[in-house]
């Protein structure tokens, strides 16, 4: 059984480690702290572009919800902080690694696709949240580091 907190990359393999760490733990954090400062780093502003796919099949269906970080920022605080007053009957921590796989990371060059999937379930005081979507992001090596500058996420795990 996989360890959801353990960087499943070697050692030798820098780039999908430093990957898997922006897009996971240092995510994970950040969110359930509602602390967008933690992640502001990680992003290229510059021509940044988000897809929220509604979680349908359809391309169609999906819209241009994040034209540009600032838009991207704002959802992800409302979102944190609402998260943030729930109530929660486990360790939300715990239950969104668990539920949380990020194992496919294509490279070419200075650019990556990421595939991160979310499948299980957070238990709450007053019921259960099923976490079931998938993201891709869109990374790419800027300033020296491993940067998000979009992604196509909400999408449906799997996709049917």
């Amino acid at each position: 059984m996989r360890d959801p907190f353990k960087n499943p990359f070697p050692a030798d393999d820098a780039a999908r480690r430093a990957i898997w760490e922006m897009l996971v733990p240092r995510d994970i954090d950040a969110f359930l702290a509602a602390d967008w400062s933690l992640v502001s780093d990680d992003f290229v502003e510059d021509g940044f572009i988000g897809i929220d796919g509604r979680r349908e099949v359809s391309p169609d269906k999906w819209r241009l919800a994040f034209p540009t970080l600032g838009a991207y920022r704002d959802e992800w605080l409302r979102q944190a902080r609402d998260f943030a007053g729930q109530s929660f009957a486990e360790d939300p921590r715990t239950a969104i690694f668990t539920t949380t796989t990020l194992e496919d990371i294509e490279i070419e060059g200075e650019m990556a696709l990421v595939r991160k999937k979310f499948d299980g379930s957070l238990k709450k005081t007053d019921g259960v949240d099923v976490l079931k979507w998938q993201t891709l992001y869109y990374c790419r090596l800027h300033e020296g580091r491993w940067k998000i500058s979009g992604f196509t996420g909400y999408l449906p795990n799997p996709m049917e």
